[in-house]
């Protein structure tokens, strides 16, 4: 099963192969970026599946507090003294904080090498090995640092996520749940009925989701306007997890925290009612997902909203559903409506 990703900007299109991760030829050297955990599940599969001339593993610790410049110097150092050049490739074998930094480490050493993704999460499956964006994270925010550059290949592979706790599982299907609310009305409804634990239908999800990306993506790969939508929810969530030093929540679950705030915000501007809400609320529970956030100060987390990458101009872009299966971008709300919406979260 493939998905094609095609880009109009940089005409660079690649392939994400669902479940079809068999040989994989590479010609110079290659080092797999991961972290402890995922190597000790899963390393040696990957290993007898590369045919390189040199194999070099480089290991991170896991965690979304380490996903920073300084972890990036680490794996720089590591790949020069291992030589790699121009010629060499990364993979990003692990979950979206690995995914992410291979790519944005690929971006900048030596001016730009080759890299794959072999995602190990559904969370990375389903969103963040996908799309070229790559980043890591600084004190004054998540994903504030970092490039768009688009991989050579995308590998998902279902047998990967069967050791996945149910926590790390259902962080990932709140990323699905936000692409349904955006773009589609049915996706929405088979999630509200479908059976995870069935690998068939689990390899659909992933399929599904990857072609809503990419015909997004293929549309708007450097995000000026319509890939914003895929931030739904995100505004909210990266003050979340600053705040709470990335440790309290998997990026999943603030994900699903931000887009219940979202939906309290439009449900306010008249975009959804009640019943709407309280459907995406319903599904967020049905995964076990979180949905509210204790704020201590509202003041103090609307002043946050300056730093995302989607204001300009002091102007906070907020992504918010319509209907579900439909959104809008909103840049004209209030100060006083969205303090009245934190509020409700005190």
């Amino acid at each position: 099963m493939q998905v094609d990703i095609k880009l109009k900007q940089n005409e660079k299109n690649y392939k994400v192969f669902i479940n079809e991760l068999d040989k994989i030829s590479l010609s110079g050297k290659v080092a797999i970026i991961t972290n402890a955990k995922i190597a000790g599940l899963h390393l040696n599969t990957l290993l007898s599946k590369i045919i390189a001339d040199e194999v070099y593993v480089v290991t991170i610790p896991d965690g979304e507090e380490y996903k920073n410049l300084n972890t990036c110097e680490d794996i720089l150092r590591q790949l020069f003294i291992s030589k790699l050049d121009r010629t060499s490739t990364l993979i990003g074998f692990g979950g979206g904080v690995v995914t992410d930094m291979t790519g944005f480490v690929a971006s900048i050493y030596e001016r730009g090498i080759k890299f794959i993704n072999i995602p190990t999460t559904l969370l990375a499956q389903v969103d963040a090995s996908v799309g070229g964006k790559t980043g890591v994270n600084n004190s004054f925010g998540k994903n504030l640092i970092g490039t768009f550059y688009q991989p050579e290949a995308v590998y998902c592979q279902m047998d990967f996520l069967r050791t996945l706790s149910s926590r790390e599982f259902n962080a990932g299907v709140a990323e699905v749940i936000k692409m349904a609310v955006m773009f589609d009305n049915d996706m929405f409804k088979w999630l509200q009925q479908a059976d995870l634990k069935n690998e068939s239908e689990l390899s659909k999800l992933v399929q599904k989701s990857i072609q809503l990306k990419a015909d997004v993506v293929s549309k708007d790969e450097r995000e000026r306007g319509l890939r914003a939508v895929l931030n739904y929810g995100h505004t909210f969530a990266h003050v979340i997890e600053n705040q709470t030093q990335y440790k309290r929540y998997l990026h999943g679950e603030a994900v699903a925290i931000g887009m219940n705030m979202a939906n309290s915000l439009a449900l306010k501007l008249g975009l959804i009612d009640a019943k709407q809400r309280d459907m995406i609320k319903n599904l967020m529970h049905k995964f076990n997902l979180p949905t509210h956030y204790k704020i201590e100060n509202v003041e103090n987390f609307y002043n946050a909203f300056l730093l995302d990458k989607k204001s300009e101009n002091d102007k906070i872009k907020f992504i918010l559903p319509c209907a579900i299966g439909d959104n809008v971008i909103k840049s004209d709300v209030s100060k006083d409506d969205v303090l009245e919406i934190l509020s409700e979260f005190k």
